[in-house]
C-alpha cells in the first residue's frame, strides 16, 4: 500500500492545484472593478486638501456640498488630481468627479457609489473602515511637522483593481 497510498496522494495533490488553477484568477475583483473601469469610467471622489486636491475658484471651490456633488474635470486639480489623471489615461477610462467631505466620499465608496477616493488622506485615515487602501506612496510633513504617509482609498475586497493602481502609484513614486 506505501507505493499506491504516495500514488493516490500524488493524483489528488495535482487534481487539487489544476482545480484551484480554473477557478480564475487572483487577485480578482468580485464587483469587477478594473474590469469595469479599463475603456469606461473611473468614478473618483475628490475632497480638497492642500496641493494634493484643489477646486478651481471659478466655480466656488470649497469642500462641495452635502451630498457630494459632480465636478467638471478642468475643475479638479492638485499632486493626486494628475495623479488619477495618468492612471485613468493608462486604463483608457474616462473620469467621472465628485466632490464632498472625506465622510460623504468614504460613504459613497463603501456603497459603491465610487472607484477611488483622494484627498490627502494618510494610513492612518479613519475611513479605512469603508475602503482598502493603497500602499503607502508619498511622504510629507504636517504644519507640525509630523510625518504623514499617503494613501487612497478604494473599494473593500477589489484586489485587482488595488493591484493595478498600487503598481502606477509605485511606478508614479520611482519617476520622481
Amino acid at each position: 500500500m506505501g507505493h499506491r497510498g504516495n500514488r493516490l496522494a500524488a493524483v489528488l495533490a495535482l487534481a487539487a492545484v489544476v482545480s484551484v488553477a480554473g477557478c480564475g484568477t487572483y487577485p480578482a475583483d468580485p464587483s469587477g472593478t478594473l474590469e469595469r473601469v479599463a475603456a469606461g469610467t473611473l468614478r473618483v471622489g475628490a475632497s480638497e486638501n492642500g496641493d494634493w486636491v484643489k477646486f478651481s475658484a471659478a466655480s466656488g471651490g470649497g469642500q462641495g456640498t452635502q451630498p457630494a456633488s459632480p465636478r467638471p474635470d478642468e475643475d479638479v486639480q492638485g499632486t493626486e488630481a494628475e495623479l488619477v489623471r495618468r492612471f485613468a489615461a493608462r486604463l483608457g477610462a474616462e473620469i467621472e468627479w465628485v466632490s464632498g467631505t472625506e465622510h460623504v466620499l468614504a460613504e459613497e465608496l463603501k456603497h459603491a457609489e465610487l472607484d477611488l477616493v483622494i484627498g490627502g488622506l494618510n494610513d492612518k485615515t479613519p475611513w479605512a473602515q469603508h475602503g482598502g487602501l493603497t500602499r503607502v506612496y508619498a511622504e510629507s510633513r504636517d504644519s507640525h511637522g509630523a510625518l504623514q504617509k499617503h494613501v487612497m482609498l478604494v473599494p473593500l475586497g477589489e484586489n485587482a483593481f488595488l493591484l493595478e493602481l498600487d503598481k502606477f502609484l509605485m511606478e508614479a513614486k520611482e519617476q520622481r
